[in-house]
């Protein structure tokens, strides 16, 4: 069987490939159940690159505000990358595209995360 999903870490953020076609009912548990593991070992922002994902369903969806639920939480940041125009459409359906980071490439997303890590240091150098 085909792995779902591939996982890159790096010492700002983790990157999440989906390595399948759909993003659906099936696969999508497993997807939280990584989501949940890498933000208890501390990661805040994450990546999801959907370069490869063609549809996209409601447990896609759920498996997808999750993600951005817990970085928030953490205080970190979540980007949707490489968004094949059908899960753009669902996105856009969902009125989700102006509550999700969504960047056309991967580097742009790897750039909004430290452009984000920025904001956030000069933020707590701020005095109160």
């Amino acid at each position: 069987m085909e792995t779902p999903f591939s996982i890159n870490k790096s010492e700002n953020y983790a990157i999440v490939k989906t390595e399948i076609e759909k993003l659906d009912t099936h696969n999508a548990p497993v997807l939280k159940a990584h989501i949940v593991l890498l933000a208890s070992e501390g990661f805040r922002n994450i990546i999801f690159d959907l370069s490869n994902t063609r549809f996209c369903d409601s447990s896609g969806l759920s498996a997808i505000l999750i993600t951005h639920r817990l970085c928030k939480e953490n205080k970190g940041t979540f980007v949707v990358a490489c968004l094949q125009e059908s899960v753009k459409k669902l996105i856009r359906i969902s009125q989700l595209e102006n509550i999700l980071n969504i960047t056309p490439t991967l580097n742009e997303a790897i750039d909004f995360i430290f452009m984000e890590e920025v904001e956030r240091d000069l933020g707590e150098d701020l005095p109160e």
